[in-house]
């Protein structure tokens, strides 16, 4: 098996699983440290023709993270794609488990197993909080509707306020973010890079915490410390 990643979560479930597998991967793939594969550019602007030139079998896609047009131009040339669709948890394992078993895992790898076990054995959370998720500034943009980070909120007892808008990644005024006076205001450190000096104080008197992207946003072996390392931060916010 020859694969391609384009999907940092994937590249990492990947390596780990089935080691020698992948022979491509893009620049934001950044786990496991020291994968020693070809570079392919971005998640959004991937170097197509350098992907040909590795001879995959198989391109791991993902329907928000990778372009159609890229996709479509690379089934164009004979090469197999594999999309994935997560927006929730449990479409997370489902789909983990049948990139694994597309690049040649024998077997479903203990990790898989142990992350689904560690989100089924979660207690109900104590009490519900409000939150907005701002993902990007200059605009601001927030996790909307359907989204995998959401949902992996919502199982810690985290209700985004704008879960029912009608885009999934809105834009909205950080004035009207603060007008909404959530509970908390969680910060990820990935897409965009928040920090102690860069995103609480546009939220003045509001709680804030700043979290690991990996584990709000990543579907593979981190989902298994992401309750944990979540709740963690979420809970010294609020103190």
């Amino acid at each position: 098996m020859r694969a391609v990643s384009l999907v940092p979560s994937l590249t990492e479930s990947v390596a780990r699983t089935v080691p020698g597998a992948l022979v491509g991967a893009t620049d934001w793939c950044t786990h496991p440290a020291g994968l020693d594969v070809v570079r392919v550019g971005g998640t959004k602007n991937p170097k197509t023709e350098r992907i040909l030139s590795l001879a995959p079998d198989l391109v791991i896609a993902n329907e928000e993270e990778n372009r159609a047009v890229d996709l479509d131009f690379l089934r164009s040339a004979g090469v197999e794609v594999l999309v994935t669709e997560v927006r929730t948890v449990p479409q997370a394992f489902a789909e983990l488990a049948r990139v694994l078993a597309a690049c040649g895992a024998g077997s479903r790898p203990r990790w898989l197993d142990e992350a689904e076990e560690t989100w089924s054995a979660l207690p109900s959370p104590e009490r519900r909080t409000t939150a907005v998720v701002p993902v990007w500034r200059r605009p601001w943009m927030v996790l909307g509707r359907d989204t995998f980070a959401g949902d992996v909120l919502a199982r810690l007892g985290i209700d985004n306020l704008w879960a029912h808008h009608p885009d999934r990644y809105p834009k909205v005024p950080v004035e009207d973010l603060r007008a909404a006076r959530p509970d908390i205001v969680v910060l990820p450190d990935e897409p965009y890079r928040f920090t102690a000096d860069d995103g609480p104080e546009a939220f003045p008197g509001l709680p804030c915490a700043l979290v690991d992207g990996r584990h709000l946003t990543w579907y593979g072996p981190s989902l298994a410390e992401a309750p944990r390392s979540l709740g963690e931060a979420l809970r010294a916010a609020r103190r």
